[in-house]
């Protein structure tokens, strides 16, 4: 017979169709939970438990150095768990009912500026060559769609319709979207395939983006790559692929896009997953009333 977690795990892949790296996350979130609570309190079975050993263990994460986005994050996992306790009648109320999350203080995201895209595509230029025409459309790619790392990587050749000028992505819980594409990376594509074509040898053959070897691209790799190049031009903290998402959603807003279009584009599920954009979209509107106002003064630009 399955243990609950056994169950647990189960459910999450089959009927939550969460990715492989979500489902690692959570199943090892219960499981350090129920390990702190068989040191700590000699139960095996953490089915019913008391909020006061969830809080026990709270005040050792947050006493380990854990952030206390970290932390909110394992309550998560922990909250799934007890949800779908009470989804197959294991428990009749969840310890975690009450349970307030940790106070996180909000960093602000900066994006890339227009320019800093400009010098990073201007530094890898026309180059030719199957890895400098790959970067360049992966680079665009990222920008001008705002597609995820994982569902570039996962990007099938098939995928890409080049009459409809769009590609197919496969996104967060396998819920596929279909996202325009502009003519001049339809271009780079083209290029790219050609390019791609004169590799000696492929295996990953269905995979659009590849390594020189024919491999299928893997996170890492993304993350290194978009780094190097950005670590060029920009001095923020943060230059990863997710960057170049925020990028393209900000860079939409402050020029029109209404809130509902960019949306649909992201794949959120959510208005209020794309509403955490619209901050940096009120500073350039600010920049903008404060210029352009006939009573502005020097004072008042932001």
């Amino acid at each position: 017979m399955a243990t609950n977690l056994e169950a647990f795990t189960d459910y999450l892949q089959k009927e939550k169709k969460y990715s492989s790296h979500t489902l690692c996350a959570y199943v090892k979130d219960v499981s350090d939970f129920q390990e702190f609570n068989r040191v700590n309190f000699g139960q095996e079975d953490v089915v019913r438990v008391e909020y006061v050993q969830i809080r026990s263990w709270l005040v050792f994460l947050v006493e380990s150095g854990l952030s206390n986005l970290s932390v909110n994050r394992k309550v998560a996992s922990l909250k799934a768990f007890y949800r779908f306790l009470l989804k197959i009648k294991e428990i009749d109320m969840s310890p975690l009912l009450k349970h307030r999350a940790l106070k996180v203080s909000k960093k602000m995201q900066i994006p890339f500026s227009e320019k800093e895209l400009e010098l990073v595509l201007e530094d890898i230029g026309s180059g030719v060559g199957f890895e400098s025409v790959r970067d360049k459309l992966l680079i665009e790619l990222l920008y001008s769609t705002g597609v995820r790392r994982a569902e570039l990587i996962y990007l099938r050749l098939d995928a890409v319709d080049f009459s409809g000028k769009t590609i197919k992505v496969l996104g967060k819980r396998n819920k596929e979207r279909v996202i325009p594409v502009l003519g001049v990376v339809l271009d780079q594509m083209r290029l790219y395939i050609k390019e791609r074509e004169g590799l000696q040898k492929i295996e990953d053959v269905e995979y659009f983006f590849l390594t020189k070897k024919g491999l299928k691209l893997n996170e890492s790799f993304v993350y290194r790559l978009i780094n190097s190049y950005f670590s060029k031009v920009s001095e923020k903290v943060k230059r990863s692929p997710h960057m170049l998402r925020h990028t393209f959603a900000t860079h939409l807003l402050n020029n029109g896009a209404d809130l509902n279009s960019v949306k649909e584009l992201l794949g959120h599920s959510s208005l209020a997953s794309t509403q955490v954009y619209t901050h940096n979209s009120l500073l350039e509107l600010k920049k903008v009333y404060a210029g352009a106002h006939p009573r502005g003064d020097d004072d008042s630009k932001v």
